[in-house]
């Protein structure tokens, strides 16, 4: 044994690493799911927004003829 600790102490300190490397991994994969979803979303709000311009611009020009 290293300086009388046990074997198991190792182990244990080896999985709190793993762990927080685990738990980091899981973090940024949830962060780059909700970066995507507000990415679709803001998609979807644009579209809306692009078919109401189109929609008044077609309103305007049957108003001018």
């Amino acid at each position: 044994m290293i300086l009388g600790v046990p074997w198991w102490v190792f182990a244990m300190i080896l999985l709190i690493f793993v762990s927080g490397y685990m738990a980091f991994r899981g973090m940024v994969a949830e962060r780059r799911m909700e970066q995507h979803f507000i990415e679709q979303e803001g998609e979807v709000y644009m579209e809306r927004v692009r078919k109401g311009r189109a929609l008044k611009e077609r309103g305007k020009q049957a108003t001018d003829e």
